[in-house]
């Protein structure tokens, strides 16, 4: 079926190159990484100008608390000081950002039956605080230090107010508003089933009920947030620099902020040292450092510390669930109950994204008959929650993962094999859960097949007879080895759309630009292959520019592993736009008709006679305005195409994990012996690159079964702010990690493309649960939370 695919991918009308080689498929290195490498990256710290100026916030130290009184006067009395403003100096001047950053259409809200009143966001709040780190006043200064010093001199008065510390928490009905406009903590509420979940639970001949939780961590890039803005009055336009993910976004924030057309805003990400969600959505502070330059009149720049960092910018996780399975005695899961709370924080910038995913990827990859699910996110005096890496997809899959294990502890069964009976089959493909996406589709699996990767992961580990027979004997030597599984599927490559323009320029380049935004995807590369097997070029002919909202002007960005098919698409159906007149103008200069030519080596030829050709340059300096040039009569000058991709919906990439480790009786240290990935993103733009994102998401995906936690103590103050208390895995943490590709082309576009830039990171913290309790099943022990912690470990073992 693949090379069937394949061989098919660009017949119809793109025709495809014969003569050059295919670059889709192959490693190609990443042109990125010269100029990343050797410090020749600009990324917003990196940037100066004349005049520039710098800002510093204050930011709370109070969890909750009504604002009194911000007293500037001493600020603004500083020589160095150009600027200071409050909530009260802002109000009625800037609108807030909406709570719905990311919207669902009407038939998702058919589907998930949501009651959603999710607060806007006061760029800076003049009543009262709502977490540790919320700005309530700023400084312009000359410069950083400034700032930062005139910030110390700022005189408050805040009354403080009893915080609401956690989700459950927050449900109470004794609890503190959160927002004094909503009669509870519920910012929204969905429901969505598959059956009668209350029948098929009294039914089913075995039930399991728990309690999970997903803990709070987020992601943490190696560059924190940073924007730049510079204000021109004598053209009235305003350019901005951001390290987003969503340049397109902060363009449409920024222009409703300032009452400024959309053309007026120029949004640009540069070099972007790593994002992971966190930068994939408007944040105050974008839409603020604009309006102080224009207010001013000079650059504004800020730049986020790594205290603020892990303070103010998203966090991420933070959910409970009570989940009760149904089963019969061969550990057929009958039905599955959830219920769930997620914990968004003060705000929750993709307003209801984060539950309307986890709601629809808690079954994973398998067949259950009947699915119930109910979901609040709630209001709590925390950090705002945003996605990270998985958006919802991690925390789900524990719960799940972790309920299979138990269901098949239940039954004295292996893990593995209660996997095996409950997978959906390849031949049930495409599979319909019943259940409707957030792009309002509902939700049927495309292509794959799940038991066989389960197969190659458990054949990854050594197998798992011979594991069993290890564990037998190191137990009998009083070591403790657990072998770990998790599966999970992944909706990818959601819309609604992406932008790219294609231009063939004068030289005969191909020009390429997209509304995708890099984070260190390897874009510029990657897209560079698409565009190249696209036109029958060398990839060194292929110039990609990105994140720059000048040159395509309707975009949507980098966030929910959607650009390799989103982007992707949007580069073929423009190139086919251009493709047309490059066709006709061709077959003008060389008198034969459009049908007979084809695609050579950066040249149109006629099929067949190679030598009858005309290069891609000569074509678009034909081209051009003029009395000399040779298009056909009626047709517009120039070679250059925008299109918007808008995907059918969603398409489905998987995996299957297994680890083995091995617990410490003495420390309770887990030490994962090896951990391998089966993953299917589908065909394969650059497997190099797709190596590299599962890996790096893998290692993220440890660290938050680990190491990684945001902590919170029962009076709201964060109480891991920085890299001392806050764990990240260094090299030394990385286990040896092995991923293996399945490439199961999507039929939901050209390419057969799928997502992966999200992949790696779901299931390690439910695969090193598992582990862990596979390893402790002498002792009856349930690691039902994450992190796993030692002491947790040494406890249970001291309790034997």
């Amino acid at each position: 079926m693949q090379s069937r695919f394949t061989a098919s991918l660009f017949c119809g009308r793109i025709p495809v190159a014969e003569a050059m080689p295919t670059y889709i498929g192959r490693s190609v290195a990443r042109r990125e990484d010269k100029r990343l490498i050797t410090g020749a990256g600009i990324f917003v710290g990196d940037m100066k100008m004349d005049g520039m100026l710098h800002v510093a916030f204050a930011r709370s130290q109070l969890p909750h608390a009504k604002i009194i009184k911000v007293n500037l006067e001493d600020v603004r009395l500083q020589a160095d000081v150009e600027l200071a403003l409050s909530g009260e100096d802002l109000q009625g001047v800037l609108p807030p950002i909406s709570g719905m950053q990311v919207t669902a259409p009407k038939t998702w809200r058919e589907g998930m039956d949501p009651q959603i009143q999710i607060p806007d966001q006061t760029l800076i709040p003049y009543d009262k605080l709502r977490y540790v780190g919320e700005p309530y006043a700023l400084v312009v200064a000359k410069d950083r230090y400034s700032a930062e010093d005139a910030v110390e001199l700022i005189n408050t008065d805040f009354n403080p107010l009893e915080p609401v510390p956690n989700a459950e928490a927050a449900i109470k009905k004794s609890a503190a508003l959160v927002h004094d406009q909503l009669p509870q903590n519920i910012a929204a509420s969905l429901h969505a089933k598959t059956g009668d979940s209350g029948l098929a639970l009294r039914e089913a001949p075995h039930r399991i009920k728990r309690h999970f939780f997903h803990h709070r961590y987020a992601a943490m890039p190696m560059e924190c947030r940073g924007v730049i803005a510079d204000y021109d009055s004598r053209t009235d336009t305003i350019t901005v620099w951001s390290s987003t993910q969503v340049v397109h976004w902060v363009r449409r924030e920024v222009a409703n902020a300032l009452n400024m057309a959309e053309e007026q805003v120029r949004v640009v990400a540069p070099d972007v040292g790593g994002g992971f969600g966190g930068k994939g959505h408007v944040y105050p502070e974008d839409i603020l450092i604009a309006y102080l330059s224009k207010r001013l009149g000079r650059p504004v720049k800020w730049v986020e510390d790594r205290h603020e960092h892990i303070l103010n910018a998203a966090h991420s996780r933070d959910i409970v669930f009570d989940v009760e399975v149904g089963f019969d005695d061969n550990g057929k899961i009958i039905v599955v109950k959830n219920k769930f709370l997620v914990d968004s924080g003060a705000y929750s910038p993709v307003g209801a994204a984060i539950a309307g995913n986890s709601i629809v990827h808690f079954t994973g990859p398998y067949d259950i008959p009947v699915y119930e699910a109910d979901c609040k996110v709630m209001m709590t005096n925390r950090t705002p929650n945003a996605p990270y890496r998985g958006a919802g997809r991690p925390e789900v899959t524990f719960a799940m993962e972790r309920s299979i294990d138990i269901v098949a502890n239940e039954l004295g069964l292996d893990p593995a094999i209660v996997r095996f009976r409950n997978m959906i089959q390849p031949e049930q493909m495409p599979f319909a859960i019943g259940l409707p996406y957030r792009d309002g589709v509902m939700v049927e699996y495309d292509s794959g097949d799940y038991p066989e990767a389960l197969r190659k992961a458990l054949k990854g580990v050594g197998g798992l007879e011979a594991f069993r027979l290890r564990q037998k004997e190191a137990l009998e030597n009083g070591r403790y080895l657990g072998l770990g599984l998790g599966c999970y599927v992944e909706g990818t490559g959601i819309g609604p759309f992406e932008g790219a323009t294609v231009k063939i320029d004068p030289s005969g380049k191909v020009m390429v630009a997209t509304g995708a935004c890099p984070q260190g995807q390897g874009h510029e590369t990657a897209f560079a292959q698409v565009a190249a097997d696209i036109w029958g070029v060398s990839i060194d002919d292929v110039v990609v520019t990105l994140a720059d909202t000048s040159h395509v002007t309707m975009g949507y960005g980098t966030i929910a592993s959607r650009s390799a098919v989103t982007a992707s698409g949007a580069i073929k159906d423009s190139s086919e736009k251009v493709k047309e007149k490059v066709f006709a103008i061709a077959a003008n200069i060389l008198e034969t008709s459009e049908a007979d030519l084809e695609l050579r080596d950066g040249s149109v030829c006629v099929k067949g006679i190679p030598e009858m050709s005309v290069t891609l340059k000569e074509v678009s300096k034909a081209s051009l305005p003029g009395w000399v040039h040779q298009r056909p009569k009626g047709m517009e000058a120039g070679l250059e195409g925008t299109a918007y991709f808008e995907p059918p919906t969603v398409t489905w990439a998987y995996a299957a994990n297994a680890a083995i480790v091995e617990i410490d009786s003495q420390t309770g240290e887990v030490k994962i012996e090896k951990y391998v990935e089966v993953h299917d993103a589908g065909k394969l733009i650059n497997p190099g690159i797709a190596d590299g994102q599962v890996k790096g998401g893998l290692v993220q995906g440890i660290g938050g079964g680990l190491l990684e936690e945001l902590c919170y103590d029962e009076f709201g103050q964060l109480t891991t702010g920085s890299f001392l208390d806050y764990l990240l895995p260094t090299a030394a943490d990385v286990p040896p990690i092995t991923v293996i590709h399945m490439e199961t082309p999507s039929p939901r576009n050209a390419f057969g493309f799928k997502g992966l830039g999200e992949g790696g990171a779901i299931a390690p913290p439910d695969v090193i649960a598992n582990a862990v309790c596979d390893a402790l099943k002498p002792f009856g022990a349930e690691i039902n939370s994450t992190p796993v912690r030692a002491e947790e470990i040494v406890e249970i073992l001291d309790g034997a």
